[in-house]
């Protein structure tokens, strides 16, 4: 298998960003073709693993308290970072004041008093619950 790996990502090449091929399909990662061939599970797992791998990263360098939180608002974390990335929820300046401090409604306010919140839905409504009471639903 090594050496298939390494023969097929020389004729192939390796793109860790999609594109469009030579014949108009998209593709990604080494001659992958995205327009007629789906993500499996695993490997749609292996992304989301790495992605949350990486947000929780983000929390660590710009919010180290993020780990003193319980871990039902750790989540409620996690999920904001990954669905508006580290920069966009840096702007909830005084939501996440009021996180830090354990405000837990005026954070769950501030979350819902958002143009965020208004986008997501349901989404937004969960996790402020989530946020307010430290458990799910």
């Amino acid at each position: 298998m090594p050496t298939m790996i390494g023969e097929l990502s020389r004729d192939e090449g390796r793109c860790p960003r999609i594109y469009t091929d030579t014949v108009g399909k998209i593709s990604g990662g080494v001659g992958r073709n995205l327009s007629d061939v789906p993500f499996a599970d695993d490997e749609i797992d292996l992304m989301l693993t790495n992605d949350i791998a990486r947000t929780c990263a983000g929390l660590d360098k710009n919010l180290p308290w993020w780990r003193s939180l319980d871990p039902v608002r750790q989540r409620v974390m996690v999920n904001m970072a990954f669905n508006l990335g580290i920069n966009g929820l840096l702007t909830f300046v005084n939501t996440l004041g009021f996180i830090k401090a354990g405000a837990w409604d005026s954070a769950a306010n501030g979350m819902l008093n958002s143009k965020w919140a208004k986008q997501v839905g349901a989404r937004a409504q969960r996790l402020a619950q989530m946020m307010r009471t430290g458990a799910t639903s």
